[in-house]
């Protein structure tokens, strides 16, 4: 007979879950009510090569959000058939915050940057992880529900596509963005997509150091999958930078390399502590 979590009086939650789960509800945001107001008045003001940076950047963002967004389905229905309801509840919340990163970005060129065509700014490195590891990944969920496929899967989304690229991409935007005081609409809106993503990569460190405590043989898997993507995520940098030479802004192709690979040291860092089912 099916097992309903609600109707089990003893049962246990997962605290720390649940409380990811609160913070979604009590930090709800919507991207419609961004205003762009101003910031379509410092995109005109900006030259050809710094509204081509910004528009790749923010290609890869729109891009990878998407992709984000479509591809964590299955990991919702994983969680659900395995009866993880605080699992589930929180998956929820992160699947519409995933929705709502991709509509933010959308607007932001369909409003500011007059809706150019991006696909032809995904650049081959970001293709393989958003084209290729990471809907693999997602979707060998609907058929292998082993901790094996769950860790590939978390550790593919959580600590490449969120851990490095993302993070990598909102210290590009700070860069750029904040010390000229330019798009406070966009700014706005990158604040509330990295406090969303920042509960995304604390649930999937917990639930990785879970799986890691729990199934010791998985360890090699995430270390097999970070010898893989961590060189593909690098490249990235590599190939925007590759695209706009000289690059605008006086922004440093070393200086981001160097921000990305201390990302995934520090969360390699996380993992490598004793599990704590009430931190990360």
């Amino acid at each position: 007979m099916r097992q309903l979590a609600t109707s089990q009086p003893s049962r246990v939650e997962d605290d720390f879950v649940v409380g990811l789960y609160h913070k979604s509800k009590r930090n709800f945001w919507n991207p419609q009510d961004i205003d762009f107001t101003q910031d379509l008045h410092d995109w005109a003001t900006l030259s050809e090569a710094q509204q081509k940076v910004l528009l790749h950047l923010s290609a890869l963002f729109v891009g990878g959000e998407e992709a984000v967004a479509l591809d964590l389905a299955p990991f919702l229905l994983h969680v659900c058939q395995q009866g993880r309801y605080d699992d589930a509840l929180y998956v929820a919340a992160w699947t519409l915050e995933e929705a709502k990163h991709a509509e933010f970005f959308d607007r932001f060129h369909r409003v500011v940057a007059g809706a150019p065509e991006l696909s032809r700014l995904h650049v081959a490195s970001w293709q393989q992880i958003f084209y290729q590891a990471l809907p693999q990944a997602m979707n060998a969920l609907q058929t292998d529900r082993t901790p094996v496929a769950e860790v590939r899967a978390l550790g593919t989304y959580n600590l490449i596509v969120e851990g490095v690229l993302a993070e990598t991409g909102y210290r590009a935007y700070q860069e750029v963005l904040e010390k000229a005081n330019l798009m406070p609409g966009l700014r706005m809106g990158l604040g509330y997509v990295q406090a969303d993503e920042g509960r995304h990569i604390a649930f999937g460190l917990h639930n990785l150091s879970k799986l890691l405590h729990h199934y010791p043989q998985t360890k090699e898997v995430l270390e097999d999958l970070m010898v893989e993507l961590i060189p593909v995520a690098i490249g990235i940098v590599h190939e925007v930078f590759a695209t706009h030479r000289p690059m605008p802004f006086d922004i440093s192709e070393e200086d981001f390399v160097n921000y990305a690979l201390r990302q995934i040291q520090h969360r390699s860092e996380v993992l490598q502590r004793p599990f704590s089912p009430t931190r990360v």
